[in-house]
């Protein structure tokens, strides 16, 4: 009802604008200035230097409080750059200015122009000459002393949190900005960035459900993408040996606090490199956006200081069983011992997984949740790594790594498989692994295959999860956070 009483409120101004004759919605106001401008140039200007100023300064924004005095009153105005305080006097606007000022309402949009002057608590404000309505908002701001709160709805309607909630907007120019960094630090290696596509007549290059879609024209279903791997290692294999998109990935998976099914990763393959060379290039990518960011490479993120200094630690999967699941050397070796030891710790396995299998179900489990400090984990069992190359040590364990920072995994990394005879085979162990019920095993690609075949040069290449980085770089709890629109369930209105 109060809803309800407001609207009607705002409804009533609305029509006593209209019979005035005023444009609720113009679109030839062109401010010229900006509130951070304003700021920058005379915020530490005083009262008497003010007061030599012959310009006049226009801002447009949002109307974000109000303090009445009768015939005049103090107002704050909110751009995308900040807020700034006006005063506007009957006695120096025009009649017709003073009675859209009277109308107006928490949230609309409006144009002011005028001096900038001092107020007695040393203030730096613009005496408003003329104001005009430039977008007349119907549905009230929500509680101006404490903003949006709700979690829900400020994910729905993220125009309102990011109206009412500064700190959201901070974290999105953030956002923009590591992602400005990374482009730059790729650039500066000599990395080409390209796009592949979003739309592929088979979904490869990682393991997750696919999203599946269908094209009218050519009668033919597609997937969207769950990586750009396989099209990325085909332009390697064309000649263009340093590549990287930031692109945009989809899985049908699970939501959580970090995870969404659309989700933002950059890939970046180099030829003639080895996983060993990309841990050495995530260092020093990473230490570059934290200086950029932080002026450092040490930060806090959710209460807890996090240190990029490299070199970070390394520690293959079997020595983190060991160290810090508490599994016996025995047990890595032996499918029915993993079997029971993954079983008491609560995992979800099958009698009839791989061992590889089980020792990353107890990975994921027990020994994720405590690395908080940046740590590649390298050497992953063959049997979930079907595009790494086998290490010449144990061939029953890969040349990758993942990096772990708070428990999370952020990115993932390894020498790439180039061989084709060798690849088709996992492609094959793939699809067993399909029929026996893995609905995210890869699907055959005979297309790669066939590029392979023209000899892809010895590659390294690793996918980075933006959405994760930000998170860590914005401290930031959950992933909903540092996307614009997470996906949500659709509410019934």
């Amino acid at each position: 009802m109060e809803d309800n009483d407001l609207l009607n409120i705002r409804r009533e101004k609305i029509s006593d604008l209209k019979a005035a004759g005023v444009d609720l919605y113009p679109n030839e106001i062109k401010p010229q200035n900006t509130t951070s401008q304003i700021s920058a140039e005379f915020g530490n200007s005083d009262s008497e230097a003010l007061a030599k100023l012959t310009q006049s300064f226009s801002i447009a924004g949002r109307l974000m409080a109000v303090r009445n005095f009768g015939k005049a009153a103090f107002v704050k105005i909110q751009d995308y750059k900040g807020q700034i305080q006006c005063y506007i006097a009957k006695n120096i606007i025009s009649a017709e200015d003073y009675f859209v000022f009277k109308k107006l309402d928490i949230g609309d949009i409006i144009y002011i122009s005028g001096k900038l002057f001092r107020t007695k608590t040393n203030e730096l404000t613009i005496e408003t000459q003329k104001l005009t309505l430039l977008s007349k908002s119907i549905r009230p701001l929500p509680e101006k002393w404490h903003g949006l709160t709700d979690i829900e709805t400020r994910y729905r309607q993220r125009y309102l949190d990011l109206i009412t909630n500064p700190k959201v907007k901070e974290i999105f120019y953030r956002r923009s900005r590591i992602i400005q960094v990374i482009r730059q630090f790729m650039d500066s290696h000599d990395f080409l960035e390209v796009e592949t596509p979003m739309m592929q007549p088979r979904a490869g290059g990682a393991a997750a459900r696919p999203f599946k879609t269908h094209h009218n024209a050519l009668d033919m279903d597609f997937y969207m993408r769950i990586a750009p791997e396989l099209y990325l290692k085909r332009l390697v294999t064309g000649g263009l040996e340093r590549v990287y998109e930031i692109n945009r990935n989809f899985r049908n998976e699970g939501i959580s606090t970090f995870h969404n099914p659309e989700f933002t990763m950059m890939e970046f393959y180099q030829a003639y490199s080895t996983y060993e060379d990309l841990m050495s290039f995530t260092e020093d990518l990473f230490a570059f956006i934290a200086t950029e960011i932080f002026g450092g490479l040490k930060f806090n993120y959710q209460n807890t200081e996090i240190d990029l200094t490299p070199p970070w630690r390394r520690i293959s999967v079997k020595e983190a069983l060991v160290q810090m699941a508490g599994m016996e050397p025995v047990e890595l070796e032996n499918q029915t011992k993993a079997l029971a030891f993954a079983q008491k710790k609560g995992c979800k396995v099958k009698d009839t997984d791989h061992l590889g299998k089980i020792l990353m179900a107890i990975f994921d489990e027990v020994v994720e949740k405590k690395l908080i400090q940046p740590t590649f984990v390298t050497h992953y069992p063959v049997i979930i790594s079907p595009l790494s190359r086998r290490s010449k040590k144990d061939t029953n364990l890969t040349d990758r790594f993942e990096l772990y920072i708070y428990g999370r995994e952020i990115a993932n990394a390894f020498s790439e498989l180039n061989d084709p005879v060798d690849q088709k085979d996992r492609f094959l162990q793939q699809i067993q692994e399909r029929e026996a019920g893995d609905e995210e095993a890869h699907e055959m690609d005979e297309d790669y295959i066939r590029a392979l075949e023209y000899a892809m040069p010895p590659t390294a290449g690793e996918g980075i999860g933006i959405d994760r980085l930000v998170m860590l770089f914005t401290d930031s709890a959950s992933i909903r956070d540092v996307i614009l629109f997470p996906l949500l369930r659709t509410k019934q209105e």
